[in-house]
């Protein structure tokens, strides 16, 4: 990658379902997250970067995301502010089934920064789908979201969820950082901290191994 990065911020699924229908957002409350993304969005067209927004599309009878349903449609946080491209998609990657690849090549883009919802779906198979393509991911941890789980492997909280699934995506895949470090990064021109899984890993067992001495 160029020093520079060439880069287009992508907005994914921030819709009225996350807000205030079926699945609503839990952590980080869901207020500081668009409020985060509005941020996002207005510095991203003081810098000239393209924004793209990405919509989840489901058919008119499903308990979500429903096209034509009040939680189908764009929150107005996205909806009121210009956009270069839009993406509708029908599965979690919102390169999948779409045109995202070739408008990306064709925009000489080289690094995706990944807001929106949610944290451990979307978000997550859209920034694995970008590194796998050979592409520099940045992902706002905090303009971003998860809701919590239950079901027969068990249960996760929306935090839970959330940090795991930020450790994982910066332990390889992006460099997760807040939206005040991105926007204090496009003003100075430098690159965010990325990672490795060796050295997450190396980490995790020197604050085991201390806590464990600590516990002794």
């Amino acid at each position: 990658m160029s020093q520079t990065p060439r880069r287009a911020l992508v907005i994914v699924d921030v819709q009225n379902e996350y807000e205030s229908g079926g699945l609503r957002i839990a952590y980080p409350p869901v207020q500081d997250s668009l409020r985060n993304i509005g941020r996002a969005m207005d510095a991203a067209l003081a810098a000239g970067i393209p924004v793209i927004v990405v919509q989840q599309m489901a058919p008119g009878d499903a308990p979500l995301f429903a096209e034509g349903s009040r939680g189908w449609r764009l929150h107005d946080i996205v909806a009121s502010r210009p956009r270069e491209h839009y993406v509708p998609k029908k599965l979690p990657s919102a390169f999948a089934g779409t045109d995202l690849r070739d408008w990306l090549a064709q925009h000489d883009i080289d690094t995706l920064t990944v807001v929106g919802y949610m944290t451990h779906n979307c978000d997550d198979t859209t920034i694995k789908h970008a590194f796998d393509a050979g592409l520099q991911v940045e992902f706002l941890m905090d303009a971003s979201g998860s809701v919590p789980y239950a079901n027969r492997a068990g249960f996760a909280s929306a935090e839970e969820i959330h940090r795991v699934f930020a450790v994982v995506e910066q332990s390889r895949y992006a460099a997760v950082l807040t939206t005040d470090a991105w926007l204090a990064c496009l003003a100075s021109g430098t690159l965010p901290e990325r990672d490795t899984i060796h050295a997450s890993h190396q980490r995790a067992l020197t604050l085991l191994s201390n806590r464990k001495a600590v516990g002794s």
